[in-house]
């Protein structure tokens, strides 16, 4: 696992270690980041079960202002941390040690809004649009802001989530990613 692109290109990243963790593989990553294209330099990210925290490292290389990594696991907080500290980013990020649920309200409550959201909750466990509906309920999208769900392949996901529209869908093998946007 490693950095694609930016200021931090090449920079090998750990994972957390464990069965139950599925990293996002780099060609997964590089095609996320080819259907975003640009970054702004503005730009706000939440990495919800953050897991490595591979995606919020590599929006912070590629340029982001902010970056917010939840993740409830001792074991990947531990390793979110040291990617940070070995990319040398961690004073452009926030890492929060909680459920990613009551995270959600949390961060309304600090007024938080960010451009980018990116959700790779644990399969099988219909989490996903249970944070959709968090995410929309305390408004911590901007307006033009993009949710990325990372999720199994086959999994039907509606095209309209509460406030939110489907804008795209690809799948990558057996895991598959689903962009969402304001209506």
């Amino acid at each position: 696992m490693r950095v694609i692109a930016g200021d931090k290109k090449g920079f090998r990243l750990k994972g957390p270690k464990g069965k139950d963790t599925r990293p996002t593989e780099d060609r997964i990553k590089e095609s996320l980041f080819n259907i975003l294209r640009y970054i702004d330099k503005d730009s706000m990210v939440l990495d919800l079960f953050a897991g490595s925290g591979s995606i919020g490292i590599e929006f912070l290389s590629r340029g982001a202002k902010r970056a917010f990594f939840v993740d409830r696991s001792y074991e990947s907080i531990r390793c979110i941390k040291e990617n940070l500290e070995h990319t040398g980013l961690k004073d452009r990020a926030e890492v929060i040690k909680s459920d990613a649920i009551k995270t959600v309200s949390m961060l309304k409550s600090k007024k938080l809004k960010f451009n980018y959201i990116f959700i790779d909750p644990p399969y099988g466990y219909d989490l996903g649009v249970e944070v959709l509906e968090k995410i929309w309920g305390n408004s911590i999208l901007e307006e033009k802001g993009i949710i990325i769900l990372e999720h199994e392949k086959g999994l039907n996901l509606e095209d309209n989530i509460y406030g939110l529209i489907k804008m795209d869908s690809r799948s990558y093998g057996h895991k598959s990613l689903s962009f969402y946007a304001k209506k």
